[in-house]
């Protein structure tokens, strides 16, 4: 704990604090590891949302084509609504 355990322990004082120092040492290097865990963790969920993102528009992009391809829906009442969710420049 510093100077003063040094001034009163002299030698025995340095090696607890080279102690409480290796401990510290020894709590932030768990504590990157939890972090980097963490990290990967959300970097593994983020590249399965964007697959499962690109997957969903591949499927709609081809329903579409199908309602459009067998005249269920319109290509114009597709536009309309296109333009109704993306939002303009």
């Amino acid at each position: 704990m510093g100077w003063g355990r040094m001034m009163l322990l002299g030698n025995v004082g340095q090696q607890l604090d080279i102690g409480d120092i290796e401990n510290a040492v020894t709590e932030m290097q768990g504590a990157f590891l939890d972090n980097q865990r963490v990290d990967l963790d959300q970097a593994k969920s983020i590249a399965a949302l964007k697959r499962e993102n690109r997957d969903l528009k591949l499927y709609l992009a081809t329903l579409i084509r199908l309602l459009v391809s067998k005249g269920v829906v319109k290509p114009e009442e597709i536009e309309t609504v296109v333009r109704a969710i993306e939002p303009t420049p």
